[in-house]
C-alpha cells in the first residue's frame, strides 16, 4: 500500500529522544527553549512558543489577540474543524466566507463584505501548504483595525514574497502564526504546535498562558539559587510540549530544507505526468507564493465521482484522502449561522482528491499512483480516452 503521508524519521531522532529521556528533564524544559530558539532562526520571528499541538496555538492565539465572548473572527468553512472550535473556545463566534476560485485558500474579495462592527479579527488558513494572498488580507485588515491569525498549521517551509523579497512563512506578516507537528505535516513531534509573534506582549501572555498562568517556570525555579514560590496571576491551561517531543522537533528542522526540496521536486513531476490526462485540474502556485506541496491536490471534472475513484484507486494499493472538509456541513457547527453562500468551499470538498506524496516517494511509487488515478478516471468518465505523460 502506498500511503498518503509518511513522516521522515530516523536515528538521529531517536538518539535524540533518547538523550532527553536519560536526562531526568522530560517535560517542558530547556530542550523546549532551545527549539524555540531555533524555530526563530529558521522563520525571523522575534519569538517562538512551543506547544502541545496546533489547536492549543490556535485558541492561544486568538486569545492573544483579544477574541472573547461574542466576539466574530472571519474565516474560511473549508479548513479542518479546529480552527472553528477554538474561536467557540474563545467565546467567539466564526464567520465563515469563501474561498478563491480554483484554489483553496480564502478569497480576500469576500473579506470586507462579512465584517460588522462585532469583528475582531481574521484567521487564515495557509490551505495544504500555500499561503494565502497576504498584501490583500493585511490591507483589508489595517483598514478596518482588524488582528490576523495565521493558520500555518500546513505550511513549515512554505515562502511568500512581500516588497519584491522572499520571507518565509513564520516571519509575522499578522499578528501571530501557528504551526503543526501532527505526522501528517512535512515535520513532526508525533503531536505539537509553535506560535510566532513579533510582539513581545503577546508572546509573555502565552508562556503564561500555556502553564496554568503560572507566574514563575519550571526552568526557572529550578535555576534558583534561592526557594521560589510561583503563583498563579490568571487562569490558565496545560498546553506545554515535553523535551522529549522538542528534542524530536530540533532534528526535524534539521532535515527541513531536504524534505521541502524533496517535496516540491515531486509536485513537480506529479506535475509533468499528470498535465494531459483528462479529467483531472492541477493546483496551480501563484507568482508571489512558493508551497511546501505538504498536500498535493487534484480537481476531478464534475462527471468523476469522487468517492469512486479514491475507492478504485485504494483497491489498487494507493491510499487517497479527500478534499478538504467543510466545517459548515458538519454537525458540530450546526448551529453557526451561515451567512453568505460557500459553493466554491463545497465543491472543492466534493471534487478534489489529495493524492500521496511525501519526501521518501521514489519514481516507481508515484507512476504506481498516476497508473492508478487514470485508471480510476477512466473507468468513471465512459468514453473519454485518457493518456499519460
Amino acid at each position: 500500500m502506498i500511503p498518503i503521508a509518511m513522516p521522515l524519521l530516523g536515528e538521529e531522532e531517536a538518539d535524540a529522544a533518547r538523550a532527553a529521556v536519560l536526562s531526568g528533564w522530560v517535560s517542558q524544559g530547556p530542550t523546549v527553549a532551545a527549539f524555540e530558539k531555533d524555530f526563530t532562526a529558521l522563520t525571523g520571528a522575534a519569538y517562538a512558543c512551543a506547544v502541545s499541538n496546533c489547536t492549543t496555538a490556535l485558541h492561544l492565539a486568538l486569545m492573544g489577540v483579544g477574541v472573547g465572548p461574542g466576539d466574530e473572527v472571519i474565516t474560511v468553512s473549508h479548513s479542518f474543524i479546529a480552527g472553528a472550535n477554538a474561536i467557540r473556545q474563545c467565546g467567539g463566534i466564526p464567520v465563515f466566507v469563501d474561498i478563491e476560485e480554483g484554489g483553496y485558500n480564502i478569497d480576500p474579495a469576500l473579506i470586507e463584505a462579512a465584517i460588522t462592527p462585532a469583528t475582531r479579527a481574521i484567521l487564515v488558513v495557509h490551505q495544504i501548504g500555500m499561503p494565502c494572498d497576504m498584501v490583500a488580507i493585511l490591507r483589508i485588515a489595517r483598514a478596518h483595525g482588524l488582528r490576523v491569525v495565521e493558520d500555518a498549521a500546513c505550511a513549515i517551509g512554505s515562502d511568500i514574497r512581500l516588497e519584491g523579497e522572499w520571507q518565509p512563512i513564520g516571519r509575522p506578516i499578522g499578528d501571530v502564526t501557528c504551526f503543526s507537528f501532527h505526522p501528517r505535516k512535512v515535520i513532526t513531534t508525533g503531536e505539537g504546535g509553535m506560535l510566532t509573534t513579533d510582539d513581545p506582549e503577546i508572546d509573555a501572555r502565552f508562556r503564561l498562558w500555556r502553564q496554568h498562568g503560572m507566574s514563575v517556570s519550571d526552568t526557572q525555579r529550578h535555576a534558583s539559587r534561592d526557594v521560589v514560590f510561583e503563583g498563579y496571576p490568571v487562569p490558565g491551561y496545560n498546553y506545554r510540549m515535553t523535551d522529549i517531543q522538542a528534542a524530536v522537533g530540533r532534528q526535524q528542522l534539521l532535515r527541513l530544507p531536504g524534505i521541502v526540496a524533496a517535496r516540491r521536486a515531486l509536485a513537480e513531476a506529479y506535475a509533468e505526468r499528470l498535465a494531459d490526462m483528462d479529467g483531472v485540474l492541477l493546483p496551480w502556485e501563484p507568482v508571489w507564493a512558493r508551497s511546501n506541496w505538504q498536500s498535493f491536490a487534484v480537481r476531478l471534472d464534475p462527471a468523476l465521482d469522487q468517492r469512486a475513484v479514491m475507492q478504485h484507486m485504494l483497491e489498487q494499493g494507493v491510499a487517497t484522502r479527500r478534499g478538504i472538509m467543510c466545517m459548515h456541513l458538519e454537525p458540530a457547527c450546526a448551529d453557526i449561522p451561515l451567512r453568505h453562500p460557500l459553493p466554491r468551499s463545497e465543491s472543492a470538498r466534493d471534487q478534489t482528491v489529495l493524492l500521496p506524496l511525501f519526501a521518501q516517494m521514489t519514481t516507481d511509487q508515484m507512476e504506481a499512483v498516476v497508473a492508478a488515478l487514470a485508471g480510476a478516471v477512466a473507468a468513471g468518465m465512459p468514453g473519454a480516452l485518457r493518456a499519460i505523460a
